[in-house]
């Protein structure tokens, strides 16, 4: 039952994430946690993460623009890095608040970023991208974070989904190769995000046709909501 679970909402969460560019962490995290405990679910989630955005590299290829995706990568990968050796040096139940905490303040901060209209260049993207890959190698996901940087960079639609989706598959393997090196990847957490990324994968082609269909508006309060529910489970599930 529990595999079915997961992919039943991994097939939902990749279908949302091709749509939007972000969500499929904050809506697999607390179903993963459940199951395997939140700092097992990192590591799951992190490989899941590289299938998903794969998928949606795949969909959209031609639209990727390689300069931004190259001035955020150049910073984001090794901040992951780091990030993933602090993660492991955290307790569990430590992991856990922050990740709830995290998402719900997501949603005044993506709201705050998206009111301030302001067009990024690469040195902008190169700047974020530390931080950002250091809280995404903590955190699971900061899609609500990127989203807004892509497309202030002047992104949007596929070029938007390729661009993200490429720069956050390679942050993501960063963090696969950095659990792997501390020995924290045994083989059954990597067959659970293989199963995982697999409904990801699928998601990500089943929302090519959705996207064009989205109003900004509707994007924003889907994200909101992700964001909002995923982190207030989060912290529930820490105080029991």
């Amino acid at each position: 039952m529990g595999y079915l679970l997961v992919l039943a909402v991994g097939l939902a969460a990749g279908t949302l994430s091709g749509v939007i560019g972000t969500g499929s962490s904050m809506m697999l995290m607390p179903v993963l946690v459940m199951l395997y405990g939140p700092q097992q679910a990192v590591p799951v989630m992190a490989i899941a993460a590289i299938m998903g955005n794969f998928g949606k590299v795949l969909a959209w290829w031609r639209e990727i623009d390689w300069r931004a995706c190259g001035a955020y990568c150049s910073t984001a990968v090794p901040g992951a890095a780091l990030g993933v050796r602090t993660l492991l040096a955290l307790p569990p139940h430590a992991v856990e608040i922050a990740l709830g905490l995290f998402f719900v303040a997501m949603v005044p901060a993506r709201r705050w970023l998206a009111k301030r209209a302001v067009r990024f260049s690469p040195w902008h993207l190169a700047a974020i991208g530390a931080p950002v890959g250091f809280l995404t190698g903590i955190v699971v996901s900061t899609g609500p974070i990127t989203v807004p940087v892509f497309m202030g960079y002047g992104l949007v639609k596929g070029a938007f989904l390729a661009t993200e989706a490429a720069g956050s598959l390679a942050v993501y393997a960063a963090k696969v190769a950095t659990f792997n090196h501390f020995g924290a990847l045994p083989l059954h957490v990597v067959l659970d995000g293989l199963i995982t990324g697999s409904a990801l994968m699928a998601g990500a082609f089943c929302a090519r046709r959705i996207v064009v269909r989205m109003s900004p508006g509707t994007f924003r309060l889907v994200v909101d909501g992700l964001m909002l529910s995923s982190g207030l489970s989060l912290l529930w599930a820490a105080g029991r």
